[in-house]
C-alpha cells in the first residue's frame, strides 16, 4: 500500500536540522507498517527493530544510566547486529510500553545526532506519568487512518486518485458519479489499514467490517491499560455515545449514565489523548490564531475513523450503503465524519466549527480551518445556497473570512453571486490546494 505519511519519512530522513522522530496515532492506523515501508524501501542502510511490547526484557537497558553510547552498544548486542550512525536506522517501536525510552530519545538526539531513531506509539501520554517529555529534542508525526486517495491507491483505482490529488474541478457527470461511488465504499470501508487490505483483496464490504470489529477488540483491550483512572465500563460507554454523538455537540451528562460528570469527563479526555476521538471546538471568536477563546464547554467529536462509527452504533449497513443521498447516512453524521477525518490527515490540525444560538433559531457552521492566514468555513451540505443560512450569518457576522467552502454530492461550481465554492465531497482532501489558489 502507498501512504502519504512516506515522503515525510523521507523528508525527515534527509534534513540537516533531524531529531529522534516519534509517531503517534491511535492503534492500528499503520505507524508501524510505514516504518517498516520506509526502512525498506527508502532508507540506504539496514532498519533495526526493538518491539518494546514484545522485548520487555529489554526495557533494562532504557534504566538508570541513559548514556546514548551505552545504550546503543547494548542494543546491538541484543539484536545481534550492527547499527551505524548516519546509515542504519534504529526502530523503537510501541514506546509506550518503556516510557524510561521516551525520555532516552534526548540523550540520542544529543550525543548522537546522526543516528535516525524512530520511535512510535499509541496512548504515550497516559505511558509518561510523571516522567519528563524530552521537549524541544524530538519531531513528531502524527499518523493517521488511511484517506480517501490512499483507499483508491490500494483499490487501484489510479485515474480517480489522479482527479483527487489533482484538486477540485469540473467534470463530466459520468465521472463524477463514478467518484461518487468510489467514495461510498470508502465511507464504508473506512481508512484502517486492515479493512482497506481485505477489501482491495476481495471486494467486499463484510471482509472490512471483520477487520473494523477485531480493531473495536483492540481498544477495548487496551481499556485495561487506563485502570484505575476510569473503569472500562464507563470507558466503554462513552466511547459509543461519543460516536452516535458525531455531528452534534458534546454533553458530557448524556454520555453515560450513573457515573459523575467528572468521571465522565476523564473518560472523554482519556479516549482523547489515545486519539480514539477528536475533540472539535467551537470557536468563541472567528480570529486569528483559531483556537483563541475557544470553548471548553462546548464541542462536538468525531472518531478517529469511519470503520469505528459504523461498528460502534451498530447501525444496519445493508441499508445505509443503499441510501441514495450520501449526506442523508446517519442524518449527516457521516459525512461530517468523513470530512473531519480529511481535514485532520491534510493538515494535522485542531478542528473547530462555529455556532451562534438565539432565542428564536440556532446557527452553525460545521468546519473553521485556518490557511495561510486566512480563515475559511467549510459547510457539509446537500441543498443549495437557499439552505447555507448559517454561513450566510456567519459570513454577516465576520466579513473577513473567507467567502467559504460547501461541500456536498453535487458538481463542482464557483458561483460568485452566492459567495461558497460548491466542492464535491471526495475532493475534501484536497481543500488546502483550491484554498491556496483562490
Amino acid at each position: 500500500m502507498k501512504r502519504l505519511v512516506t515522503d515525510q519519512l523521507i523528508s525527515w530522513a534527509r534534513s540537516q536540522r533531524r531529531k529522534p522522530l516519534l509517531l503517534r496515532g491511535a492503534r492500528q492506523v499503520g505507524k508501524t507498517w510505514a516504518v517498516e515501508d520506509f526502512g525498506e524501501r527508502h532508507l540506504g542502510g539496514q532498519l533495526r527493530t526493538v518491539d518494546l511490547e514484545k522485548r520487555r526484557d529489554l526495557h533494562r537497558i532504557f534504566s538508570g544510566d541513559l548514556t546514548a553510547i551505552r545504550m546503543l552498544s547494548q542494543l546491538e548486542l541484543a539484536l545481534d547486529a550492527r547499527i551505524e550512525p548516519g546509515r542504519d536506522a534504529l526502530f523503537l517501536d510501541e514506546i509506550q510500553a518503556c516510557p524510561r525510552a521516551i525520555v532516552a530519545l534526548r540523550y540520542f538526539y544529543e550525543e548522537l545526532p546522526d543516528l535516525h531513531v524512530i520511535a512510535a506509539g499509541s496512548l504515550i501520554e497516559l505511558a509518561l506519568g510523571q516522567l519528563s517529555f524530552p521537549v524541544g529534542r524530538v519531531q513528531f508525526l502524527s499518523v493517521y487512518p488511511m484517506t480517501f486517495l490512499e483507499f483508491l491507491w490500494a483499490n487501484g483505482h489510479d485515474r480517480a486518485a489522479e482527479i483527487v490529488q489533482r484538486g477540485p474541478f469540473p467534470l463530466d457527470d459520468v465521472t463524477h458519479e463514478l467518484m461518487l461511488s468510489r467514495l461510498r465504499e470508502y465511507l464504508f470501508v473506512g481508512g484502517l489499514p486492515e479493512a482497506v487490505r481485505l477489501f482491495a483483496e476481495s471486494g467486499l464490504l463484510r471482509d472490512a467490517f471483520l477487520a473494523q470489529d477485531e480493531v473495536v477488540e483492540a481498544y477495548r483491550a487496551d481499556f485495561g491499560k487506563y485502570a484505575p483512572r476510569v473503569s472500562r465500563d464507563t470507558l466503554e460507554e462513552v466511547l459509543r455515545s461519543v460516536a452516535q454523538a458525531v455531528g452534534t455537540q458534546i454533553k458530557f451528562s448524556n454520555l453515560a449514565e450513573g457515573p459523575t460528570i467528572p468521571t465522565i469527563k476523564n473518560a472523554f479526555t482519556l479516549l482523547e489523548r489515545a486519539q480514539v476521538i477528536h475533540r472539535v471546538s467551537a470557536a468563541k471568536q472567528v480570529g486569528l490564531p483559531l483556537g483563541t477563546g475557544a470553548s471548553s464547554r462546548r464541542f462536538k467529536a468525531i472518531m478517529v475513523d469511519l470503520g469505528l462509527l459504523h461498528r460502534l452504533t451498530g447501525a444496519p449497513l445493508d441499508a445505509a450503503f443503499a441510501t441514495a443521498d450520501l449526506l442523508g447516512i446517519y442524518r449527516g453524521a457521516l459525512a461530517e465524519q468523513y470530512v473531519g477525518q480529511e481535514l485532520l490527515a491534510a493538515g494535522d490540525r485542531q478542528l473547530h466549527y462555529w455556532s451562534r444560538a438565539a432565542k428564536s433559531s440556532t446557527a452553525e457552521v460545521d468546519y473553521l480551518i485556518a490557511i495561510d492566514g486566512r480563515i475559511v468555513p467549510i459547510e457539509v451540505k446537500s441543498g443549495p445556497a437557499g439552505r447555507l443560512r448559517s454561513l450566510h450569518q456567519l459570513l454577516l457576522e465576520n466579513p473577513e473570512c473567507d467567502p467559504g467552502i460547501v461541500l456536498s454530492a453535487r458538481p463542482y461550481a464557483e458561483l460568485p453571486e452566492q459567495g461558497p465554492v460548491f466542492v464535491p465531497l471526495y475532493y475534501a482532501g484536497s481543500l488546502d490546494r483550491l484554498i491556496g489558489e483562490l
